[in-house]
């Protein structure tokens, strides 16, 4: 409905005076000046509804073409419940589920996998090229919600398809704090490096890179407390530091008070126009390890095996990490076409005792020092909608190593450098769905090649949160 202006004031006001001043004015002047007003009237809504119809479309033009990048997306404070959502019901948590299943054609035996040259550690989870024919993959759910005003909370549970459950992250985050702070404590992805954070599913590969199975025995994640800190510039600039029990590989649980684990990090990135944007990143891991068992390479259920127990460390483990990510899409509009660069650097040394047990009576005792480096780099291309195609390689160096007389002669010198070339396809019929095709030409053995072909699905039920960038 046409509401009263200054304008249509004016145009009535003219419109009277206009009048003639004698009353004998006739019927069809009278119609005359009606019609004329109607007509005034209506161009006035035309011109109104054409503004406001260009109004909204710069104002949706401007809210999609722009590419901003931001920090690890934060919870928003809890909004006060409405008057319909009353009881109990008020108060249950957004849950989603993510279903994985895997087939796998592996051309050698998954049980003698290994990465030549290196120790490996951990539980297993992540490390290796998994069973051969079809398995059911790690499957999560997730539960999260407000707390109140000050505080979200989140658990994700993964299950495996051993039927083993395992808590991945069960944490509370502050929302509330000024000067752009956000404090996180419980059980989380460690900020190390780009891909560490990520869950499974939003993986642009099957597996993880070889450097985090070398060096992280997967993915680490520890108990402890997390703070981040995004600087109030122009630049986006996040610094974030740690404190955790240590506990994860490359530490291990000392069983005392004191904390393990301290984790340091620091991102900067930005926009170049509408269609490019960046960030990089550097952290850096400090831990202890007591008795930390070598050998466990694959994960498949050798708990306390003699190849398990042949030697531990004792000491301690610096991680550096630098990451890069660019990413494209034209005009800041991604859903057509889109392609991402990615790729990460580690460099690890280890100092302390090692032990050795195996052959051995009584074991021995000496010194052990180890400089190691890893690195990927990959890209996936999204050429039309649904469809992406990726490319990664992987190469890690086995570096150098200082043993003392009396372990020197129990311990292989490394000498290989395992490598990975990785080619994958993948279809996503939705946000919910996507299929995927790998192909791994796998040289992390000494001496064999191992050609491994994966096909995989995944599906998303329930509530689903964004992605970081």
């Amino acid at each position: 409905m046409l509401k009263h202006t200054p304008v249509m004031g004016a145009i009535a006001a003219a419109l009277f005076y206009a009048l003639p001043a004698h009353a004998t004015t006739s019927e069809a002047d009278l119609q005359q000046l009606r019609s004329q007003l109607q007509e005034l009237r209506q161009q006035y809504e035309q011109r109104l509804q054409a503004l406001e119809a260009r109004l909204s479309q710069a104002q949706q033009a401007a809210a999609t073409s722009t590419p901003t990048i931001a920090p690890q997306p934060q919870p928003q404070p809890a909004a006060a419940p409405s008057a319909s959502r009353k009881g109990n019901s008020a108060f249950n948590p957004a849950i989603g589920m993510i279903l994985t299943g895997t087939y796998a054609n592996l051309s050698k035996d998954p049980e003698s996998w290994e990465l030549s040259g290196f120790k490996l550690g951990g539980d297993g989870h992540g490390v290796g090229p998994g069973k051969r024919g079809f398995s059911l993959g790690e499957s999560e759910i997730t539960f999260s919600a407000n707390v109140d005003s000050l505080a979200y909370g989140a658990l994700t549970l993964g299950l495996d398809g051993d039927n083993k459950v395992e808590v991945e992250e069960a944490f509370v985050q502050s929302t509330a704090l000024p000067y752009g702070l956000t404090l996180k404590g419980g059980r989380f992805y460690g900020a190390l490096g780009y891909q560490n954070e990520q869950h499974a599913h939003t993986w642009s590969f099957v597996d993880l890179p070889l450097a985090h199975q070398a060096f992280l025995g997967g993915q680490y994640k520890q108990e402890g407390a997390q703070l981040k800190w995004v600087l109030p510039t122009t630049q986006y600039i996040e610094l974030g530091a740690e404190l955790g029990n240590g506990s994860a590989f490359p530490g291990s649980d000392r069983g005392g008070n004191a904390l393990g684990a301290t984790l340091l990090s620091a991102r900067t990135g930005g926009d170049v126009g509408h269609s490019h944007s960046w960030r990089l990143g550097a952290s850096w891991l400090r831990t202890k390890a007591q008795d930390r068992l070598w050998g466990l390479a694959h994960g498949h259920g050798h708990e306390g095996d003699a190849a398990q127990e042949e030697s531990s460390f004792t000491g301690t483990s610096r991680v550096w990490a630098l990451d890069g990510v660019w990413k494209w899409a034209p005009n800041g509009n991604a859903k057509r076409t889109n392609l991402t660069l990615q790729g990460e650097y580690f460099r690890r040394t280890e100092s302390g005792t090692a032990t050795v047990v195996e052959g051995i009576d009584p074991p021995v005792d000496g010194l052990y020092r180890s400089n190691q480096s890893g690195w990927y780099v990959q890209g996936v291309y999204q050429f039309v909608p649904q469809w992406r195609v990726g490319l990664r390689y992987d190469r890690l160096s086995s570096g150098s190593l200082r043993l003392g007389a009396d372990v020197a002669d129990h311990m292989a010198e490394p000498g290989y450098n395992p490598q990975r070339t990785s080619l994958m396809l993948d279809w996503s019929p939705s946000e919910f769905q996507r299929w995927r095709l790998q192909l791994n030409n796998d040289q992390a053995r000494q001496g064999v090649k191992d050609t491994q072909l994966y096909l995989q699905y995944q599906m998303s039920l329930g509530a689903h949160g964004a992605h970081s960038f």
